[in-house]
């Protein structure tokens, strides 16, 4: 069985995709409003929180930063050193990471913007996912990481062509994209913090 890490702020086209990883046997981890959102669907979903054995932090400030999570982004479950590790800390391999961050860019268009606001939309566990998914990506060839709703058609394309497989040019296609999307991210708040 394969694992699908999902966590998005966006939460339009979840009811495409989850079908497809149902599926293709994922098992889907997911924070909290995400995981609301999915067994609001009809589908199983474990949560992080469940996962990791730690509490979601007050308002959400910690969800994701766990070895567990970022362990099973990096680490390839192929090498034995590493899967000797995974094994001894309860780690399972994370094979497709799904995140949108924060709405930065959006919070700061608002006619009133308050700056508690504006710092809170500053995404931190999904920039982290982000780069150790692309990182593994390029490394090992896994997770698929999508940033972006408008990808889950073709992430549920190459699953239906590819008997629930995607393709190695289309992961490191994905990964250049999440690239692009963190540095654009990282340069609005750059920009707004710049101009203040």
């Amino acid at each position: 069985m394969k694992t699908a890490l999902i966590s998005v702020s966006n939460k339009d086209g979840l009811e495409e995709l989850i079908p497809i990883l149902e599926k293709y046997d994922f098992r889907v981890i997911s924070s909290g409003g995400t995981a609301r959102k999915i067994r609001s669907l009809g589908y199983d979903v474990t949560e992080v929180s469940d996962y990791t054995g730690y509490p979601e932090s007050p308002d959400g400030l910690v969800k994701t930063l766990q070895p567990k999570i970022h362990g099973g982004i990096l680490l390839n479950p192929d090498n034995p050193t590493h899967n000797k590790y995974m094994k001894q800390q309860g780690i399972k391999p994370i094979d497709l990471v799904v995140v949108n961050l924060y709405p930065f860019e959006k919070v700061i268009q608002e006619d009133r913007v308050d700056f508690y606001k504006v710092v809170n939309n500053i995404d931190i566990g999904g920039s982290a996912m982000i780069r150790a998914a692309v990182k593994g990506a390029l490394l090992k060839g896994s997770p698929v990481v999508v940033t972006d709703p408008k990808q889950y058609k073709l992430v549920i394309d190459e699953l239906e062509k590819n008997d629930g497989n995607i393709l190695p040019v289309v992961v490191s296609y994905l990964a250049v994209e999440a690239i692009k999307r963190t540095q654009s991210y990282d340069s609005a708040i750059m920009n707004y913090m710049d101009r203040l």
